[in-house]
């Protein structure tokens, strides 16, 4: 067992958009992450999105509807679910999904890399 402290591996980096891997539960990677802005639209065809707001604010928005989440208050964004974040203040958040999962889906967009930090 290790313990992980959230505030440490946020202060670690800038980065937006580029969540960091801190642990894995089964065969699933937690990691931290920074919003700031609109994020691309995007789809995981195999898998759900769980976003879990741990300070900021943030907007999941679907095509037809937008969930605003602040510290505490998570969403799980169902598989297939065209989607994209917004933080016009900025967010810090946590994220779990499948190993190899990109962060932009199926979006013809970059991924970011999977860094353990």
């Amino acid at each position: 067992m290790e313990k992980v402290n959230l505030a440490e591996k946020l202060a670690s980096f800038d980065e937006v958009f580029s969540p960091r891997i801190v642990g894995y539960y089964n065969d699933d990677k937690i990691q931290v992450g920074k919003a700031r802005g609109d994020f691309v639209w995007h789809a995981h065809p195999d898998t759900d999105d769980f976003i879990l707001v741990l300070a900021g604010r943030l907007t999941v928005e679907t095509r037809t509807e937008a969930v605003e989440l602040g510290p505490g208050e998570l969403v799980v964004v169902p598989r297939g679910v065209e989607h994209r974040t917004r933080a016009d203040e900025g967010a810090e958040i946590l994220l779990i999904e499948p190993r190899g999962t990109p962060n932009t889906g199926d979006a013809d967009a970059e991924p970011a890399a999977e860094l353990e930090i």
